[in-house]
């Protein structure tokens, strides 16, 4: 199809008719495997004569083609796009990526990661070296693109996946210092001028955030990077055109710069600059990073901090990620000691304050009270807000350093209340109250410790808290009540079985409608605790139980990926979620009938979260797809879709959850083995054979981490008895190869009973 053919029927993509729509999206897929059009797609992206809607559509029909068909998911899977196309597009995506505007760039962007990801560096040795070339000429904002694509493929990696990056960093690192030793010492930067800042930020980020790169080892180069961080950390943000809308102020460039600055220093200092956390080797780094570094950071910081003060703007995320930075300085002497002539400020001008009621808060409470007290308990909301830092800030300063600061803590709050009981109603300060009911709230724990404060601590709820079950100011109101709720969730965690056995249809309906309105890690840790202590008797909520906790695994997932910049998956607050389902799960195994309902809700979590967006969640998720194959009455078809995804996994990138990943697999050979030995499409026998063999005969995977293979080809030979026999020479072959060079003798073992197994079926 020529270019000119292909834009009108992308045009009709977008007709309101739904015919045409559906006669276009036809045409489309009709097309989409003939050569070279993956090629006119990106031609048509690339043209700025053509429509911005018609480049939109091609966009997406081209980042979605290549999601689904650069890389075969099955190792036997026949290539889809001609090798000439592929070439043809690494060639061209590089130079036109940071040619398209915006709205363009970020679909080509996912493009680029899909091809990276697969592609390099076996089958693109060459990017690297465009990557430095641009880096020296005019193309640097393109380059600084594409290298941070490429560094954030090795972020998580373990050490030994992680061997690429070294030479990455080796080859670039010279030349982003270059280039942002010149991008700080313009005099009146433009906003592009932080957008190449925030991109060298983001690749320094991934290439240290497991480990620092030996190049940074040499203290003049180290030094060099400080300078420039240092220099970015204390400029003043330009007043020249930033947003007057806070939403929009907080994503502008040179915010962005400061946040990704902080979180590169906060990450250096925890990271690699506790002396308590070094191995001996790097002990040296992190005393001079203590002795030159930590301190000027921290004055920095507090610097910052004094915007706040003033009444000046800080975006909450470098407000929180700098209050984490002095919350880690607290117990070391010499950061303590530089903290200390500031503590009063910080603390009763700047802290507290924080964690007072505000102007955002009452906007929130008017427009949606409901959203108001959800975010109370939004674990992702606690990631990023001031709030919550300073409230962790006060509760470590009083843990490490409480003898000289809780007293004095402690009578500011007295005094709080007390001009609050004084004032007459339209005079209380009602605001600094929620902040004082916050902090008492913070160090409960604390004071019930502690005398003289545990003694009073009824007489302060009698006098100060009770009279806001009344209180004519909502947010109050709702805050008493709302930490009225979290006693009860305790009570709850500790109460006998008997006395809420008669009320437990309506307890699980009230946990219903809250997890409905609000994400909260202890409501979900209660409901896993009801449900282990009542066994089976929670058959009849079962299901309702899982539909629940998925919505709310769905719900902090989508949080987290909402926002590109988010530092966390999200998968953290989701783990909860999953672990209540497997308590589930685990409580209604004698009652299969009950997984058939069940399933539904749960299959998109397994489908989903068995792919690399899992890695967070795999080992939760596998545990209930192990339930699953094991207590439904039949595997169905639509969990046997799952069997793929688990050895795509096992070779690509799940190597370590080998032994997870067993489990499910001798669940579906031993439960559904007439399956398993008859279906074609696919054949899951040459599927598991490719994936054993592979790992069996390869020389890079250690004798550790193939420990689950003996084992599953035993689950194959012991349950396919007289059915698999065209298998055993071939299973035999590699197995007695990788017993020849295997050193640790649990492997040698299992090994070797495979050999007696597989000889009984040539011998019987």
């Amino acid at each position: 199809m020529d270019l000119p053919s292909l834009a009108v029927i992308l045009r009709a993509a977008l007709s309101p008719n739904p015919d045409e729509r559906k006669a276009a999206e036809q045409s489309l897929n009709q097309f989409q495997y003939a050569p070279q059009h993956l090629v006119r797609l990106l031609q048509i992206i690339v043209d700025n004569n053509c429509d911005m809607e018609v480049r939109q559509v091609a966009s997406i029909h081209f980042k979605n083609f290549i999601a689904k068909n650069w890389s075969p998911h099955d190792p036997g899977e026949q290539q889809k796009i001609s090798q000439s196309d592929k070439d043809m597009v690494r060639d061209h995506i590089l130079v036109f990526v940071a040619q398209v505007p915006p709205l363009l760039r970020v679909q080509l962007g996912e493009c680029l990661k899909t091809v990276i990801h697969s592609d390099y560096p076996e089958q693109w040795p060459h990017l690297l070296d465009w990557v430095k070339s641009n880096l020296q000429d005019q193309q640097v904002y393109g380059a600084l693109f594409v290298l941070r694509i490429l560094s954030r493929k090795y972020e998580f990696k373990s050490d030994d996946e992680r061997t690429p990056v070294y030479r990455i960093v080796e080859e670039t690192f010279p030349h982003l210092l270059n280039i942002f030793s010149r991008l700080v010492q313009i005099v009146d930067p433009s906003l592009d001028i932080a957008d190449l800042i925030k991109l060298i930020c983001k690749i320094f980020w991934s290439s240290i955030y497991l480990e620092l790169p030996k190049q940074l080892f040499d203290q003049n180069v180290f030094n060099a990077w400080m300078i420039l961080f240092l220099n970015v950390l204390e400029r003043p943000v330009p007043l020249e055109g930033q947003p007057a809308d806070p939403e929009l102020r907080k994503s502008w460039g040179w915010w962005k710069v400061k946040k990704w600055t902080v979180h590169i220093l906060n990450r250096l200092y925890t990271r690699f600059g506790d002396l308590k956390l070094q191995n001996p080797e790097n002990r040296a780094f992190a005393q001079m990073f203590q002795k030159n570094y930590a301190g000027k950071i921290l004055e920095c910081h507090l610097n910052l901090l004094n915007i706040i003060r003033v009444g000046g703007y800080l975006p909450d995320r470098v407000t929180n990620l700098i209050l984490q930075y002095l919350s880690n300085s607290i117990s070391k002497n010499s950061m303590y000691n530089l903290l200390q002539p500031r503590l009063d400020v910080l603390l009763f001008e700047i802290v507290f304050p924080l964690m007072c009621f505000n102007d955002n808060d009452q906007k929130l409470w008017d427009e949606d009270p409901h959203e108001y007290v959800r975010k109370g308990y939004d674990i992702i909301e606690d990631l990023y807000s001031p709030r919550t830092a300073s409230m962790d800030f006060v509760s470590e300063l009083v843990r490490k350093r409480g003898k000289e600061n809780l007293p004095k803590f402690i009578h500011f709050i007295v005094e709080i209340f007390k001009r609050y009981d004084e004032a007459p109603v339209e005079y209380k300060p009602y605001r600094q109250k929620d902040g004082a009911l916050l902090a008492i709230g913070a160090l409960c724990d604390k004071l019930k410790q502690t005398d003289p404060y545990k003694a009073e601590l009824e007489r302060m709820l009698v006098q100060h808290v009770f009279p806001e079950f009344n209180s004519p100011v909502g947010h109050l109101m709702a805050k008493v009540v709302t930490n009225t709720y979290a006693c009860l969730v305790n009570s709850v965690q500790r109460a006998d079985l008997n006395e809420i056995r008669p009320i437990l249809p309506q307890l699980l309906d009230e946990f219903f409608k809250l997890m409905n309105e609000v994400e909260n890690e202890d409501l979900v840790f209660t409901l896993e605790t009801i449900v282990d202590k009542f066994g089976e008797e929670m058959a009849p909520y079962a299901l309702g139980l899982c539909q629940n906790l998925a919505a709310a695994f769905w719900r902090c997932m989508n949080t987290a990926e909402a926002d590109e910049e988010a530092d966390d998956p999200g998968a953290l607050a989701a783990v909860g979620c999953l672990r209540a389902i497997s308590t589930i799960l685990e409580s209604v195994s004698r009652l299969p009938h009950l997984f058939v309902q069940i399933e539904p809700t749960l299959l998109p979590i397994m489908r989903k979260m068995l792919t690399t967006d899992g890695q967070e969640v795999f080992e939760e998720v596998l545990e209930i797809v192990s339930y699953m194959t094991f207590f439904s009455p039949t595997i169905t078809l639509d969990m046997w879709t799952l069997w793929p995804l688990m050895m795509e996994a096992l070779v690509d990138w799940a190597i370590d959850f080998f032994p997870n990943i067993l489990v499910p697999l001798d669940n579906y050979i031993s439960r559904g083995t007439a399956h398993f030995l008859t279906c074609k499409e696919p054949d899951y026998q040459q599927g598991l054979w490719s994936v054993i063999s592979s790992l069996m005969t390869d020389k890079n995977v250690e004798d550790n981490d193939i420990e689950p293979a003996p084992k599953l080809i035993e689950v194959v030979f012991q349950n396919c008895k007289g059915q698999v026999d065209h298998w055993v020479e071939p299973y035999l072959t590699i197995t007695v190869d990788r017993l020849r060079r295997t050193e640790k003798s649990y492997l040698k073992c299992l090994l070797m009973q495979v050999v007696r197994t597989l000889e009984e079926r040539i011998y019987f």
